[in-house]
């Protein structure tokens, strides 16, 4: 399944793609990782692979769009593997970041793009934090 879905995007399927790409679709189900937290999963199934490697690999994942970037705080970059457009709740006490109910979401307008330039996407994250 990894390896198919690393084709798609033209990516030639190395062992260590093949590995993170089965780690993040392998179950069918989207998610949201850090490159640390991914890390982290990759060294408890067994697999040996730099940090450095996985951060390169989740950026050119991004890069042929098979993943989107989230980026919190302008520093922290999370990694979707739902690549349609909708927004996110991040849980500021947890670092959590999760999807949010798109029917629920409102955009009226956007401002003008400069001349020149065209909108591309819009990332919504609403940031939430426990009440109390």
């Amino acid at each position: 399944m990894g390896a198919r879905w690393l084709e798609s995007a033209g990516l030639r399927p190395t062992r260590q793609r093949v590995a993170i790409a089965t780690l993040l679709i392998g179950d069918g189900q989207h998610r949201h990782v850090t490159a640390e937290s991914l890390f982290d999963a990759i060294r408890e199934a067994g697999e040996k692979v730099s940090l450095a490697t996985v951060y390169n690999t989740l950026r050119s994942f991004s890069e042929a769009g098979l993943l989107r970037e989230i980026l919190v705080n302008g520093t922290k970059g999370y990694f979707d593997t739902n690549t349609t457009n909708h927004p996110h709740f991040f849980w500021e006490d947890t670092g959590e970041l999760m999807d949010a109910p798109e029917e629920d979401l409102e955009i009226s307008a956007l401002p003008k793009a400069p001349e020149g330039a065209e909108v591309s996407k819009v990332d919504v994250v609403i940031r939430l934090r426990a009440k109390g």
